[in-house]
């Protein structure tokens, strides 16, 4: 009779720590936002916020994050409605590659993936997803960019020149400057572009906001 109610006491032991583990999931991983018939969970606000802590050294509010987690859910359901390609595995590793040299060192890169408990897999997704929104909006917006030569000649004159002189250096020639300023010119407006595309967008689509519905 003691070894039954021994029996049955260790198994509602393990029923109430089993309960309460899956309650803390819970808790942990909620859904913080619904987007017409998708949702987004809390973890990926985590996971965005670990990867711009570990890209940057500090990252946005979570309500910032969530945001702009709900431009990268309308610019992923346009990229694959109209079957935009996925990067392949060489693009990835490229941009993988061009994240690490953004570093001081290899050192640091490590420590940084460290301090913020990323692992490769985890930033390679990341850099993945990153890497085929921004081909999105650049292949939707860039054909409808136009900057003249007069806008690049000006920015050289009022950017770069003034920006050199204030260092007290000499700045570089303007034929020298002239691809890196237009290119810069034409993120700038692929920029704007998108921007107003996703206000537009986003005032099409349902989006319920959660973040703050669990906290106390």
């Amino acid at each position: 009779m003691l070894k039954n109610s021994t029996r049955v006491m260790l198994l509602g032991l393990l029923m109430a720590g089993l309960c309460a583990q899956v309650a803390a999931q819970e808790v942990i991983d909620r859904i913080v936002a619904r987007i017409e018939d998708d949702v987004i969970l809390l973890s990926e606000v985590q996971e965005l916020r670990q990867y711009q802590k570990f890209v940057d050294g500090k990252s946005e509010s979570d309500e910032q994050i969530l945001d702009r987690l709900i431009d990268q859910w309308v610019v992923r359901s346009e990229a694959e409605t109209s079957r935009f390609p996925r990067p392949s595995d060489a693009d990835i590793r490229r941009n993988v590659e061009r994240l690490k040299a953004s570093f001081a060192s290899p050192t640091e890169y490590e420590s940084r993936k460290k301090e913020n408990g990323l692992s490769d897999g985890e930033i390679r997704k990341l850099a993945a997803s990153q890497l085929y929104l921004g081909n999105y909006l650049d292949s939707r917006f860039r054909p409808s960019v136009q900057i003249d030569a007069k806008a690049v000649e000006d920015y050289y004159q009022n950017g770069v020149v003034v920006r050199a002189k204030a260092r007290g250096q000499q700045p570089p020639t303007f034929e020298a400057s002239r691809e890196y300023i237009q290119e810069f010119l034409i993120q700038q407006g692929i920029n704007e572009e998108a921007d107003r595309w996703l206000k537009e967008s986003r005032g099409r689509i349902h989006v319920e906001i959660l973040l703050n519905a669990g906290r106390k």
